[in-house]
């Protein structure tokens, strides 16, 4: 019966971090979609004569596109690479680093 309700519960788990993950995904899709228009509507304002003056273009410049695109790199490397850089096994240690700290700050008398 126990080993019915542990993997009912992994199920459970398993469902609810692979909710997370597509929820994480459409919001890094949607985000990437919004950078690549702002960038193609900036750089047509640089290089080009068209009067792409108007509210949201005209703030753009190349501090803003920068920045931006830093966010877009780090979410990327947080999104598909850090399961490779902070995996299970980093987990696990620094877990038990974490447990060892407790215990060796408990003073027992």
């Amino acid at each position: 019966m126990e080993t019915n309700l542990s993997n009912d519960q992994e199920q459970v788990i398993l469902q609810e971090l692979a909710s997370k993950k597509v929820i994480q995904l459409k919001s890094f899709y949607k985000h990437l979609f919004i950078y690549a228009i702002a960038l193609i509507l900036f750089l047509l304002k640089e290089y080009t004569n068209l009067p792409l003056q108007f509210f949201p273009i005209k703030y753009i410049n190349w501090v803003v596109v920068i920045i931006w695109s830093a966010v877009i790199v780090g979410s990327a490397i947080d999104l598909f690479a850090s399961y490779k850089i902070f995996g299970q096994e980093w987990e696990q240690r620094k877990l038990k680093s974490i447990l060892e700290k407790k215990y060796k700050k408990q003073k027992w008398e």
